[in-house]
């Protein structure tokens, strides 16, 4: 398990793009500098080129602009003191663990579009829960992406994990079985894969509510979780998928990944205002140890650094 310096040292990193775009600008501008209006629109450009969106944008350096007057703010330092503030405090209530104790198999579905990482974050879900003494089993629900099946038995390999499924089943069955196999193995977590899919393609998104009353009915109360698996590189495109999936299925939580590898990781301050829900987990890497629950805190003195 990374020790908490390691993890943070690793989230920096993986920020280096985003705080790279947002720095490039916050450097002069909170350089020794009187602090006046056009500052706060200088400002108000650093965060829209991190790509946290017009109206998380505007909230942000509206409040700011608060603490300035409040605080009697009047050099760069302490500015940036109050920016990392405000971040904070919307992000703070997004922050949330992930518990599956009192629920036996604690059921969780996970979905997301085509290349969000979603199977590759149920894998390395399966390992944080392994690494925190929990049985897990897969199951393989995404029968609708050539090679989904093969994708996850790879990373149930890796993992000393069972993998149910079926070669072209129906989805439903699918799981309905591993809830099944879950029980007859006291397994502790079952995490199901669903087909990746755009919420465009409303007869997809149909097949997964399919997936979750079949759930229901298995085991009623499941599932525990419902995870949407984000391509941090997507931007304010990832606004639109949360609300999509939201409305489809009720979303629990969020899992945002391949911040590594984009300068767009300021969304999630987009998210936080336009739909506020739990993030559980980060992602800043390919390894198996690169996904970890996500901590505020840690995250904004990542991206303002």
């Amino acid at each position: 398990m990374l020790a908490a310096a390691s993890w943070a040292a690793r989230l920096k990193a993986g920020l280096a793009r985003t705080r790279e775009v947002l720095n490039t600008d916050l450097g002069t501008l909170l350089a020794p500098r009187r602090i006046d209006e056009s500052l706060f629109e200088e400002l108000e450009a650093a965060l829209l080129s991190a790509d946290c969106g017009v109206e998380a944008t505007r909230a942000l350096v509206d409040d700011v602009r608060g603490k300035v007057k409040k605080q009697r703010i009047e050099d760069g330092v302490a500015l940036k003191a109050a920016l990392k503030a405000s971040i904070l405090e919307r992000l703070a209530p997004l922050e949330r663990k992930l518990d599956c104790a009192g629920r036996k198999p604690c059921v969780i579905v996970v979905a997301g579009v085509n290349g969000a990482g979603k199977t590759t974050s149920i894998g390395k879900l399966a390992k944080w829960l392994q690494g925190r003494g929990a049985s897990v089993l897969l199951a393989a629900g995404d029968t609708f992406r050539a090679a989904a099946r093969e994708q996850l038995a790879a990373w149930g390999e890796r993992n000393g994990v069972p993998v149910i499924g079926q070669q072209g089943g129906d989805p439903g069955a699918v799981v309905f079985d591993a809830i099944g196999a879950a029980r007859a193995r006291g397994a502790d977590v079952l995490i199901a894969d669903t087909a990746g899919r755009l919420p465009t393609q409303l007869h997809l998104m149909e097949e997964i509510k399919k997936v979750k009353r079949v759930i229901a009915k298995a085991m009623p109360g499941a599932p525990d979780e419902t995870l949407l698996v984000l391509d941090a590189g997507t931007g304010q495109n990832a606004i639109a998928q949360v609300k999509a999936f939201d409305e489809a299925l009720g979303l629990t939580g969020l899992v945002l990944t391949k911040l590594d590898g984009s300068a767009k990781g300021g969304a999630i301050l987009g998210i936080a205002q336009a739909r506020p829900i739990p993030i559980l987990f980060v992602g800043v890497g390919e390894g198996i140890d690169d996904l970890r629950p996500f901590v505020a805190a840690e995250f904004v003195e990542a991206l303002v650094d």
